[in-house]
């Protein structure tokens, strides 16, 4: 295999036109921050024949923006790919040029240029029909999983990880003091987190086999326990990270109501409970055999709230707003998050200057990410991004770049589950920058609480003067440290701290 160097060539070294053996695939692009999506779509690429060539544009395209990095270093960044063979700079012509000289079987083009192609596009995509060659348009198959564990070790795995997020802080210019400040700097800030009461419950059994009268797994309960979930534990993150927090939801006429008050107080939390008789507070029962869980009973009711309720919480976010620096939504949409709530929310955010962050969690429920518009920072499922723009082809890219002009986003997290996630920032200028950071717990136990622990910190983070960037960098360590536990357990700010010692050092 050739080294990453050797595989950074001029067009005219190339092997011309049929004297090589095998299907020829070209890719075209920047690939200026490679992240999953990128990966998808070469990896599609390279599938489809027996070689792969990068086409990257050169330096002279982005002439005066300073957004990118030199081609050389794009170059050699793509050439590191182990299914990449070459990597061609459009140094002395475009994409139209390679293809007349290099003669490729197949060109595989993202599935925004059907829609949209400049000049060079339309030639190149002319020239090699002419040639007899082929079109793909193909943004990589979507995922929501990873079978890398098929392949390679968990301490392999964990190790490139950390390479990848070391590299990715670099990139950012993320240093180890940076990220002591930021932590520090959580005490300075009070915060508002509005949502859905969940209360968790785990139930550890023993599994006894089948059962003779029917095909229906037997176990013997042993141990049981409760958390808190939903919103209440994105504010428990909160608070055990040194941020003053208020909460501001709607419960049950019940005792597992008296068991979340309770435990918000306990943990240093403002509880502001308002009672629905209506509805029970939401309660899931997930049981499980050792660190395998067999399935989940939840008890709820998922109706708007009364419009008398709804006042009730309208009044209580304006009696709040003087006292904080933003707001957090966290909506399972179990009818908390009215439209309502949300001007409201929008309302006070102008009037106070405060910074509003949105999380949609709808695995199982009907909810749409745009309705977060105007918000600050929104963190949704790439699952969620694709049903809230209606567009389950286009790549990772497109999704993103489109979801944040639609909702007029600052700041945009993806997650990938097992691949991490990507966060999108828009700049003064209107660049969206993007990096993406890798998942650092490569077999995690439960992964319930991890996106509520991340949209926790870089939500705080953020609030306390910190960049998006940054944050997020923050973010992937919390997120590492949630996935590693049964339930949903606070991770307080020194054991963060003493995980992104270890991790950065």
């Amino acid at each position: 295999m050739n080294q990453p160097s050797d595989k950074v060539i001029a067009i005219n070294d190339y092997i011309k036109g049929d004297n090589r053996d095998g299907t020829l695939v070209v890719c075209y692009g920047h690939f200026n921050v490679i992240h999953p999506g990128h990966l998808r779509y070469l990896k599609h690429a390279r599938s489809l024949g027996d070689s792969l060539v990068i086409a990257l544009l050169d330096d002279k395209y982005f002439l005066g923006d300073s957004h990118f990095y030199p081609e050389n270093d794009r170059a050699e960044g793509v050439s590191l790919l182990n299914f990449v063979d070459n990597v061609v700079i459009l140094n002395d012509g475009g994409i139209d040029q390679l293809v007349q000289i290099v003669k490729p079987d197949i060109l595989v083009l993202g599935n925004e240029y059907q829609d949209r192609r400049d000049e060079q596009i339309e030639l190149a995509v002319s020239l090699l029909k002419n040639q007899g060659g082929q079109v793909v348009y193909h943004a990589g198959q979507t995922q929501y999983a990873s079978a890398d564990l098929l392949n390679y070790g968990v301490d392999d795995l964990e190790k490139e990880k950390i390479l990848v997020f070391k590299k990715a802080c670099s990139s950012q210019s993320i240093k180890l003091e940076d990220v002591k400040k930021r932590l520090n700097e959580l005490e300075k800030i009070n915060l508002l987190v509005i949502g859905d009461t969940i209360v968790d419950q785990y139930v550890a059994c023993d599994a006894l086999g089948m059962s003779a009268e029917a095909p229906v797994l037997v176990v013997r309960e042993i141990e049981s326990r409760e958390f808190l979930g939903g919103a209440a534990i994105v504010a428990s993150h909160i608070r055990s990270l040194g941020s003053g927090c208020h909460f501001l939801s709607v419960v049950g006429d019940d005792l597992h109501a008296s068991y979340v008050k309770e435990k918000l107080i306990k943990n240093g939390i403002k509880p502001h409970l308002i009672c629905d008789p209506s509805r029970p507070t939401t309660y899931k029962i997930r049981y499980m055999v050792e660190n395998q869980k067999l399935f989940r009973v939840s008890r709820l009711k998922e109706h708007k709230l009364s419009v008398q309720l709804e006042e009730e919480v309208i009044k209580k976010i304006y009696d709040i707003a003087a006292d904080i620096d933003s707001i957090l939504i966290s909506d399972f949409v179990y009818g908390v998050i009215t439209e309502k709530v949300l001007n409201a929310v929008r309302d006070v955010a102008s009037m106070y200057n405060l910074k509003i962050f949105g999380d949609l969690q709808c695995s199982s429920q009907m909810g749409k990410i745009t309705k977060f518009r105007g918000f600050d920072l929104i963190s949704p499922t790439e699952r969620e991004a694709r049903i809230g723009m209606e567009n389950s082809t286009d790549g990772l890219e497109q999704i993103a770049t489109s979801l944040m002009e639609e909702v007029n986003l600052n700041d945009l997290v993806i997650t990938l589950g097992s691949d991490g996630f990507v966060t999108y920032s828009k700049q003064k200028d209107g660049f969206f920058k993007r990096q993406h950071y890798p998942a650092l717990t490569v077999n995690p136990i439960d992964v319930a609480g991890a996106g509520d622990s991340m949209f926790s910190v870089i939500s705080a983070c953020i609030s306390s003067g910190g960049n998006a960037m940054e944050a997020s960098a923050i973010g992937a360590c919390m997120a590492s440290l949630a996935v590693r536990e049964i339930g949903n357990n606070v991770i307080s700010k020194e054991r963060l701290m003493s995980y992104m010692l270890k991790i950065l050092a």
